[in-house]
């Protein structure tokens, strides 16, 4: 079977060196523009059983097409471009670089004793309610974003550029984008919502387990067995199939206590408590900064492996 490996590191290489292009030609946001043109049009809708077949056709639709217009694009490169096409192409689906500078970002702004700034930047990167957290509570709240990003920002559309190439990686997005813009169980997307939500917990079952393994054997001779413990007897306990996982994971790793409950819009939602260590503070953004790019740089090089493996076996 071919695999993509050598490009999706490339691709990785190029996200922590480049970052992400400006948001006029970046593809995931070109996505947006579409789900948001669908959903101005199929809110309006008055018939339920309309508004699920209308998200029905949305989250089949958008990752066809991605896929479908990512190997035209390739195909129709001139060969002596489709190489830096396909790597340019691959690394706006990987998101290391972005995720490490805004987590870092709250991190700082903690570390100068502005919690008012470090309240404002960690509501940039999470979907809780942060206007009253302690700063505790920032930082718990930066480290699962670290960790759920790392699966599902960049751990997932690495295994799938892997496995698929470029439009792979672009059809994952467009499931992870359908999924974060209507993938909400609360009005008014729990109708146009449900088929994308359905569809990302599928696409990142293999991804948020992969992103475990991958922290437990970037996270050091001595928290690789907790790592491991704390993901299977956490991560099974969050309402999401998977973004428990990632985050029981790097709280085995990091030696932390994460999870509880969360605000959002006013409202409390219980949560399982995931690890058994100390509450985050400030230091274990860093820390979890580091562990995200660890365990991301090891996949990067079981890639590389993969794809050097496939040449020689073909």
């Amino acid at each position: 079977m071919q695999t993509y490996g050598a490009p999706v590191a490339a691709a990785l290489l190029a996200d922590s060196l480049l970052g992400e292009p400006p948001g006029t030609v970046h593809p995931v946001v070109l996505m947006g523009r579409v789900i948001s043109a669908f959903e101005r049009r199929t809110l309006t809708l008055k018939n339920t059983r309309s508004r699920k077949l209308a998200g029905l056709l949305l989250a089949t639709t958008l990752p066809t097409l991605s896929f479908a217009l990512a190997r035209l694009a390739l195909l129709l490169a001139p060969p002596r471009l489709r190489w830096p096409l396909e790597i340019l192409l691959l690394s706006t689906t990987l998101s290391m670089r972005g995720l490490a500078h805004a987590a870092l970002a709250v991190e700082r702004e903690l570390e100068r004793g502005d919690l008012a700034a470090a309240r404002t930047r960690a509501g940039e990167i999470v979907g809780r309610d942060t206007e009253d957290l302690s700063p505790s509570e920032v930082s718990r709240a930066v480290v699962e974003s670290v960790a759920e990003n790392a699966s599902d920002g960049v751990v997932a559309p690495m295994l799938y550029g892997i496995l698929w190439g470029t439009p792979g990686a672009l059809a994952y997005k467009a499931v992870n984008t359908l999924d974060s813009m209507v993938g909400h169980p609360h009005p008014p997307y729990e109708d146009l919502g449900w088929a994308s939500a359905r569809l990302d917990d599928l696409a990142n079952l293999l991804p948020a387990r992969l992103t475990a393994l991958a922290t437990a054997s970037v996270a050091g001779r001595g928290r690789r067995a907790a790592t491991l413990a704390a993901a299977y007897r956490y991560g099974p306990l969050t309402r999401s199939p998977n973004a428990g996982w990632a985050e029981a994971a790097f709280a085995g790793a990091l030696g932390l206590r994460l999870g509880g409950p969360n605000f959002y819009r006013g409202i409390l939602r219980p949560g399982p408590v995931l690890g058994d260590g100390h509450s985050p503070a400030a230091a274990d953004v860093r820390r979890a900064v580091r562990l995200m790019r660890r365990a991301c740089l090891l996949l990067a090089g079981l890639a590389l492996v993969t794809s050097f493996a496939g040449r020689s076996g073909g």
